[in-house]
């Protein structure tokens, strides 16, 4: 056996050369997966080793292995889902954060992770422009994010009505309801299910034609039921629009009626750092909890969330918890363990940190202003070919576009079956990724444009692909 410094060498040297190998063949690589699940399986599912092999063996194998299965998700034409890539800075902390492999729970177990935590959990209420008072915490994604802003409000909210949710659990306690538009993700019920609120307890009211959560149904349902616990969840950018609530109407609304309001800002929060779409937020700041990812806009490796809770205190009671057997700071040192629902965690901190020192306010003003521009020209473009109409024109980075059959017999159910056939098309040539959605009914082709690397050339590359394919796919249905 090597020396543990010579092992760690030779395989970290290794790692280096396929790492810088994948980041410069973007260009000549296919966006999309090529290799089937049964090659995949094939190649990976192997036995189970008996004895050691060599970390250089193994991770060559890996590399071997996962050819062709590794979706491009990083590069600069990739706009599916809302997946950002990888700034050089934040690519390179996450490497030492797993070098340094410190347990990010408490301040005594790896005191840097917690003041680089602290710190940067400050520069992002500056740059989302937030109550500076409030508390943050980092997790994996808006998952959690959500799980823990809605743990803090179950907290409030039940003890406003004398009950310790925390010692007594749900069982017995008052209802409470959950209110938000037809446009919520998914990731809301998730987090209601985690935390034992109840799917059947959220409501859904309608949005209007632009995505937006409108005042008199939401006034409505706060005067229905007046005395019950009540949280209200609103969107700052919602998956198919980039929608945004209006914020400065709905939120002193709610608070009219003592609910609790959450924002939905997964990606749309970050339009706060860009003095051109901030507009959008107005009045953002009065609500009592806040989610976005650092994964997406921010080009932080996954994963990478954040959750700030106006409420220390609720937030706090929520998650704290003390054990003899455990080392707290007795000075005011940040235990993180004490705002996050993980224990034991990684030190995701550092990319954050090393993300937000790269770009500064200016870089990532920039870097909002530069993919709502590219993800606007991929739109307007596609959507003045022949056959493609455009059903969203981004107001941020998202927009929805839709393809026609091109008969004039055509029903909706031929667009929605061509729509998701060009979509299939254009994966299978590898220049780009977009992936579909139902808006109103109707299928669409959803583009999402947040990585720092897309530029006027990957636009005009992929713009047209998409041409030549639909082309090519009206061609032949014209002829079939």
């Amino acid at each position: 056996m090597e020396d543990n410094s010579s092992t760690f060498s030779s395989v970290l040297t290794l790692a280096l050369a396929h790492a810088l190998d994948h980041l410069s063949s973007d260009d000549h690589r296919p966006v999309n997966a090529p290799a089937s699940l049964t090659t995949l399986r094939q190649k990976l599912d192997l036995p189970l080793n008996e004895a050691c092999i060599a970390p250089k063996t193994v991770l060559n194998d890996l590399v071997s292995g996962v050819e062709g299965g590794i979706i491009d998700s990083a590069g600069g034409r990739f706009y599916g889902w809302v997946i950002g890539g990888s700034l050089p800075a934040a690519l390179a902390a996450d490497w030492l954060t797993s070098a340094w492999d410190q347990n990010a729970g408490l301040f005594a177990c790896s005191p840097a992770a917690a003041v680089v935590e602290e710190t940067a959990g400050r520069w992002l209420k500056e740059l989302l422009r937030l109550p500076l008072t409030a508390s943050f915490a980092f997790v994996t994604g808006a998952q959690m994010a959500h799980t823990t802003c809605l743990a803090a409000a179950r907290h409030a909210l039940l003890a406003r009505n004398n009950w310790d949710v925390e010692q007594n659990g749900l069982s017995g306690s008052p209802t409470i309801r959950i209110l938000t538009s037809t446009e919520k993700h998914g990731t809301v019920n998730r987090a209601v299910r985690l935390l034992g609120l109840g799917e059947k307890n959220i409501t859904t009211l309608p949005a209007d034609a632009n995505g937006r959560l409108s005042e008199e149904s939401l006034k409505q349902a706060l005067e229905a039921e007046p005395t019950t616990p009540t949280i209200v969840i609103l969107q700052a950018g919602d998956l198919n629009l980039g929608a945004f609530d209006d914020f400065s109407t709905l939120i002193p609304l709610a608070k009219k009626h003592n609910a609790w309001v959450h924002v939905d800002g997964a990606f749309g929060l970050w339009a706060a750092a860009s003095p051109r779409f901030r507009h959008l937020l107005a009045g953002v700041e009065a609500a009592d909890s806040w989610v976005v990812d650092g994964h997406k806009w921010l080009n932080v490796p996954y994963d990478s969330g954040y959750a700030f809770v106006a409420d220390r205190a609720a937030h706090r009671a929520s998650f704290a918890y003390y054990a003899t057997y455990l080392t707290h700071d007795a000075s005011n040192a940040r235990d993180q363990m004490d705002w996050n629902p993980e224990f034991s965690r990684r030190a995701r901190g550092f990319a954050t940190y090393a993300a937000i020192r790269q770009l500064g306010i200016s870089g990532i003003a920039d870097l909002i202003d530069r993919t709502c521009a590219h993800a606007n020209a991929i739109v307007t473009r596609i959507g003045a070919l022949p056959n493609a109409e455009i059903l969203g024109t981004p107001q941020i980075n998202q927009g929805l576009l839709r393809f026609h059959y091109p008969s004039a017999e055509a029903t909706e159910q031929d667009h929605d079956a061509f729509t998701n056939r060009v979509i299939a098309e254009i994966l299978a040539t590898g220049e780009a990724f977009f992936t579909g959605t139902t808006w109103q009914g109707r299928r669409a082709m959803r583009v999402s444009v947040c990585n720092w690397q897309t530029s006027s050339t990957d636009v005009n590359r992929v713009c047209r692909c998409v041409s030549k394919v639909l082309e090519k796919v009206s061609a032949n249905e014209r002829t079939s």
